[in-house]
């Protein structure tokens, strides 16, 4: 890569570069909320009113009441206290556990957990090929007995598409089944709306810092703690006051922003989806292509694989994932393409942070044609 030419971040998902509102706030509270909150002091009363600001904030934006907001130390800490807290909760309801097939590895991994335990099973509602879960089987899964928590994702954060939650979570009401809606890849990018009845998200996905992770539970939820007794109840040890702050304001600016932001990424992936899919032979473009995530597309490349794609086009100065967006440290396949039945190797996923522009977009369109090919010609897969 020319020096003088800037890398491109295009892998935001999960993991957002922080918006300049948040690192402000972050380090503005340093000074005025580093004391430990629970302290009776001048110090601590300050830092705990800027944390219940924070939650405050939080709650405003999702349409809930402080209350029943808690703050995590991580998205996946999140999701994990909520499966795990609402099935010992209602573990008189039953044993089992409904999601869709292609939730985050979290939500999948602690369904299996507390089915285990309780002798109950992680029942899995299969998904169409663009990631769309099957609504008539997941609501005739919520119809069964002994079901004790439903979940099932906003929309997908490898593959973009959004799930039908509204109509899932009429029929979970009808069940006396809560649902747990993780809005990890949503929140703070589309309109998460009021069908839901645990939320989850982290503050990173949004512009906010690592180390925050939402959980915003509806009175009413029956959740037991799966822990051993501490203060805080739900999350012993707390949180960081100045990364729930900044976590708060960097979701409030995002949502300030949301249209804007939703319109110009929404065009750049459009570029996107059109110039590889149109300019680069055996490929293919995964996901839902109008029903879907403003800043997500994912591809799928035939005869390569997803590292050495990463490799290349980080040596040419652009950041992009591969695999699942929730396991690719591993650079597994992903179970999300499988379970959607599409390649599950040679993928790249690509998720537009905030302010990449027109000229990022083609730059890295004009790179990817001729990295496939060299990686096709190493490879020995020419005219096949």
């Amino acid at each position: 890569m020319d020096d003088t030419t800037s890398r491109v971040v295009l892998d935001a998902g999960g993991q957002a570069p922080l918006l300049p509102v948040a690192r402000e706030a972050f380090v503005a509270a340093i000074d005025e909320g580093w004391a430990d909150p629970r302290r009776l002091h001048a110090e601590g009363r300050r830092a705990r009113l800027l944390l219940d600001g924070a939650r405050e904030a939080i709650a405003a934006v999702v349409g809930a009441r402080t209350d029943e907001v808690a703050l995590a130390p991580s998205h996946t800490e999140a999701l994990h206290a909520a499966v795990r807290d609402v099935a010992l909760g209602r573990r008189r309801a039953g044993p089992h556990v409904v999601a869709g097939a292609v939730e985050r590895a979290a939500v999948l991994n602690a369904a299996d957990f507390v089915a285990a335990r309780s002798g109950g099973r992680r029942v899995t509602v299969p998904v169409d090929r663009s990631g769309r879960v099957d609504e008539d089987a997941f609501i005739g899964a919520l119809a069964q007995p002994g079901v004790a928590l439903a979940a099932l994702q906003h929309a997908n954060g490898e593959v973009g598409t959004l799930q039908p939650v509204a109509p899932v979570h009429a029929a979970a009401r009808a069940a006396g089944v809560p649902l747990l809606v993780d809005a990890g890849s949503s929140l703070g990018h589309v309109d998460v709306g009021p069908h839901w009845d645990l939320l989850a998200a982290g503050a990173a996905d949004f512009g906010g810092p690592g180390g925050i992770g939402v959980l915003v539970t509806r009175s009413g939820v029956r959740r037991t703690p799966d822990r051993p007794e501490d203060e805080d109840r739900w999350f012993p040890g707390g949180v960081s006051v100045p990364a729930a702050l900044a976590a708060a304001v960097a979701l409030q600016a995002a949502v300030a922003d949301r249209d804007r932001a939703d319109a110009a990424r929404r065009e750049l992936v459009d570029v996107i989806r059109h110039r590889v899919a149109t300019q680069v032979p055996d490929v293919e473009v995964v996901g839902e292509p109008t029903d879907r995530l403003p800043h997500v597309v994912t591809f799928s490349f035939l005869y390569l694989d997803g590292e050495s794609l990463v490799r290349e086009l980080d040596a040419r100065g652009f950041a992009v994932g591969s695999g699942s967006a929730c396991t690719s440290s591993a650079l597994e396949p992903s179970h999300v393409l499988a379970a959607m039945g599409v390649l599950t190797h040679g993928n790249v996923r690509i998720a537009l942070p905030r302010g990449t522009t027109r000229d990022d977009v083609q730059r890295f369109c004009d790179v990817v044609p001729e990295v496939v090919g060299q990686l096709r010609d190493r490879a020995g897969v020419v005219g096949l």
